[in-house]
This record gives C-alpha cells, structure tokens and sequence, in this order.
C-alpha cells in the first residue's frame, strides 16, 4: 500500500496543467485537426489570439504560419491555450486560471 502514494505523485504535479485533443465550446466540440474557421464557428472569437511565428511544414520545403487562441478563463477557472499550424488546429492545453 505505501506504493500507491508514489504512484500518485506524478498525476498531482500534472494536474495544474492538461492536454485534450478537444475543446467542448456552445456550438460544438473543436477537435484537433480542425480549421482556424470551423473552431470560430463552434468556440467564437478567442479572448486573445497571437501570432507567433513560422514554422517549416513536413517536408521542410515550405514555411507554415503558427498561431496561438486563448479562451478563458471559463466555468471553473480553466483557461485553454488552442495552437495552430497552418491553419490547422494542432494542440490544445488547459491550465487553471490563478
């Protein structure tokens, strides 16, 4: 049983923080994959939305556009950081607002 409490340590120094592969909104569920105009359609305009640079696409041959969207904080203090890469809906993470 004194095993447990160790096992339990790394979800308690992860739980300030998450990562979700989507983003419940009123109009529906953003999902990762999704275009920058079918997440303003579900979730709305974002509180902040930053450009953040480039990145190179796959093959290397080409640069793509990097944005961040922040929404939040909502119910509960959470404040969602949503990452785009060419348009494209690469990441979202969650993290409770102070």
């Amino acid at each position: 049983m004194k095993a447990l409490p160790l096992l339990a340590l790394p979800l308690l120094l992860l739980a300030g923080e998450t990562f979700a592969s989507t983003l419940r909104c009123d109009k529906g569920i953003a999902s990762e994959g999704d275009r920058t105009s079918e997440v303003l359609a579900k979730c709305g305009k974002p509180d902040s939305r930053d450009f953040i640079g480039y990145s190179e696409n796959n093959s290397g041959r080409s640069e793509i556009q990097v944005e961040e969207w922040v929404y939040g904080p909502r119910s509960g203090g959470m404040i969602y950081f949503l990452r785009f890469e060419g348009g494209r809906l690469q990441d979202i993470e969650s993290k409770r607002g102070n």
